[in-house]
């Protein structure tokens, strides 16, 4: 059984558009191994898209901490403690808001002053490497978790 075979039912049905409070009601009320895989392919989607600058800065940053807990979840433990690592650049309270996340960006670069790769440069490296390694690889473990909860 494919992963996407459980994110597919709910992946019109929960949004990373409108908001915060309109994401965790739609994304609760699915059921657990679709939401853990629906988490964990957007992060990986957009991450590997286009860094963690890209997946913090769009409207899928507001599925970050599900994000961690889905890679735990489908036994990617090192790569949801990377996802934490870039969150961290946030402080101690992440923000789900995307304005509020754009805010925090723009403050976060600011302090990064003339560092060439950012803030998070060397963790996008490392998150494109155990994407593809870590448990077999995303595909592999989400596959494998799909076919045990599915």
């Amino acid at each position: 059984m494919g992963y996407w075979s459980l994110v597919d039912p709910i992946w019109e049905k929960v949004s990373i558009y409108d908001g915060p409070d309109v994401f965790l009601d739609q994304y609760s009320a699915s059921p657990e191994a679709s939401r853990i895989l629906f988490a964990a392919h957007w992060c990986q989607s957009e991450i590997n898209n286009g860094g963690f600058e890209q997946f913090f800065s769009n409207s899928t940053g507001v599925l970050a901490p599900e994000g961690v807990q889905a890679f735990r979840a489908i036994g990617m433990p090192q790569t949801a403690a990377l996802i934490e690592a870039a969150m961290s650049a946030f402080g101690p309270s992440y923000p789900r808001d995307r304005g509020e996340r754009e805010d925090a960006l723009e403050a976060i670069w600011e302090s990064a002053g003339d560092d060439e790769v950012g803030p998070f440069g060397n963790l996008d490296e490392t998150f494109f490497k155990l994407v593809e390694t870590e448990n077999g690889g995303f595909d592999t473990a989400a596959d494998g978790f799909a076919a045990s909860n599915g």
